[in-house]
């Protein structure tokens, strides 16, 4: 069995490797370390080791990661033709760098939770790396991204510990061998923040640290417990036969007998018949004993672990995980309270690649193709076309705690019942130029409702703004449209008013959930309403 073990890197950026024999696995060096003691810090080496060996090793890095990326974000580019631009961003981001820019985000991540940091760089082909990729050009550069570990960086991301000075604990140039990667194309991550003279083994530097920093020494005392697996699973078939003998000599015939009949219970299967004296006994090992020790042993090792790498115990403990996320349960919010804080630290890659992938795909081309379906963009130009669409843009994730099904349709049936009494109380106020709008809004926050309206509303807007108010039938049950209240001086005092009651609504239906409470946007929004028609029936009346 031949083993690789890396050695360094030389000046032309080539890595060099030693090949030997390495019959030990990494498992068996780290229970073997005896060394290791609380408090003792990874190498670069074990800390590899324990990432592609250890049971736990690869679960308490991509675990987290991939239920961060288990959901797409939602993206919203609302000051432009939006389904097309989300179409083309998308299929950029699907296939850049050959595998999508989210695996690319989750190997940067997932180094630098290995090891404590990590770089992506950002390269063309043909391009020098000191110097900063044109940003207007991309699209049309061969562009690639590499995943730089601790190694390959080793002198470069050491970080200063003078505190005045401006790069102080600040990563700045990213070297690899001779190549200098220019500040502009590179992203450093760093899993927890560095401190004060500090040094962390694993990444050659004053840096941040391992996921596996605090929780080596449980790590290694869970590989006692695989061992104690194995010594159970090893045991647990032996078979214990207490055989009498008719005579008090021993003799070679006594034991030929005794061998006969420990051969008859070794072989001896479903269906089969064998005979033994009434004094006799064929029993298992009793293991019932070591359940509850080792049980709660493997329980404590695992907690230890989860505690000393700030994560839930949940997430370690597989099984507890089958409930899943849609009861609400106080386990599953905790799993997505963490979720959140490791989308958050994903953050800087995350707006690395909106970056490049909006220039790769709104690109020029991509502009003339716009031009000819949506002519109001000539007019505009690229450039302006562009930051237009970039300064719109945006990308939440969506909540981890999926609301059942049936929870969704009276969240729905909330807002839906919001949308009529706000068209109740404005339709009235509106002339057909205002009423026209209304009711085109009414429409798409219908079209939006999927799981109330299967069938999509279509309204001729331009037909209702050409319809007289004598023409236009008051919303209620067949009643003459209201005249406005004669509070309002002008046209353009009231048409203030209603946009900004407009505005205020339609924030608190974008925050409406299922009304439960005085305090919830339902029932504010309920007595917006009330007190808006007792106002409009007072002027009215007078």
């Amino acid at each position: 069995m031949s083993g690789f073990g890396t050695s360094g890197i030389g000046d032309g950026g080539q890595a060099t490797s030693a090949v030997g024999s390495a019959m030990t696995s990494g498992l068996m060096q780290i229970l073997q370390a005896t060394e290791i003691l609380p408090g003792s810090q990874p190498s670069y080496e074990l800390c590899k080791a324990i990432y592609v060996s250890h049971v736990l090793g690869a679960k308490m890095v991509d675990t987290p990661i991939a239920l961060s990326q288990s959901q797409s974000r939602e993206i919203t580019v609302p000051d432009g033709p939006e389904e097309r631009l989300k179409e083309a961003f998308l299929a950029v981001w699907n296939t850049i760098g050959g595998t999508g820019a989210d695996a690319i985000i989750a190997n940067t991540q997932g180094s630098a939770r290995i090891y404590g940091i990590s770089a992506l760089a950002m390269g063309a082909r043909g391009q020098p790396t000191d110097k900063p990729l044109d940003r207007e050009k991309l699209y049309t550069y061969d562009l690639f991204f590499n995943v730089l570990d601790p190694l390959t960086t080793a002198g470069s991301l050491v970080l200063s510990q003078d505190p005045n000075s401006p790069d102080f604990q600040k990563p700045q140039h990213v070297r690899v061998g001779a190549a200098v990667y220019h500040p502009a194309n590179t992203v450093v991550v760093m899993n927890e923040k560095p401190i004060y003279i500090q040094y962390s083994d694993s990444a050659f530097g004053f840096t941040g640290r391992s996921v596996y920093q605090r929780a080596l020494y449980p790590l290694k005392s869970f590989v006692q417990t695989m061992i104690t697996d194995d010594m159970v699973a090893y045991k647990a078939g032996v078979l214990i036969t207490k055989l009498t003998s008719q005579t008090s000599n021993t003799n070679r015939r006594v034991w030929d007998m005794f061998s006969f009949k420990r051969m008859q219970v070794k072989t001896a299967s479903t269906g089969n018949v064998i005979s033994i004296s009434p004094e006799e006994a064929i029993e298992s090992i009793n293991l019932q004993m070591l359940a509850d020790p080792y049980n709660l042993a493997r329980e404590n090792i695992l907690k230890n672990i989860a505690a000393a790498a700030n994560m839930p115990a949940h997430i370690l403990d597989q099984e507890t995980m089958v409930s899943g996320f849609a009861e609400g349960q106080e386990d599953a919010k905790q799993i997505a309270r963490y979720i959140d804080g490791i989308r958050a630290e994903m953050r800087p890659l995350y707006m690395f690649f909106d970056d490049i992938v909006q220039r790769v795909a709104w690109n020029p081309d991509f502009y003339k193709g716009i031009c000819r379906d949506f002519p109001e963009y000539r007019k505009l130009g690229y450039q302006r076309a562009f930051f237009q669409w970039r300064n719109s843009f945006e990308a939440s994730w969506p909540n981890l705690l999926i609301e059942p099904e049936s929870e969704q349709i009276l969240v729905e049936d909330v807002r839906f019942k919001a949308v009529i009494g706000l068209i109740e109380t404005l339709s009235p106020l509106l002339d057909p130029e205002n009423r026209a709008r209304l009711i085109g809004w009414v429409a798409d926050e219908i079209n939006s409702r999927k799981k109330l309206f299967t069938s999509e509303m279509i309204i001729d807007e331009e037909e209702l703004r050409k319809a007289s108010p004598q023409n236009v039938e008051s919303w209620g049950e067949g009643r003459e449209p209201e005249v406005a209240p004669e509070s309002y001086e002008d046209s353009a005092t009231e048409n203030k008013a209603i946009a900004e009651t407009l505005a205020e609504l339609k924030k608190l239906l974008a925050a409406t959930k299922r009304a439960k409470s005085d305090d919830d946007p339902a029932y504010r929004l309920k007595e917006i309403i009330e007190r808006r028609r007792e106002k409009r029936n007072a002027s009215t009346a007078s």
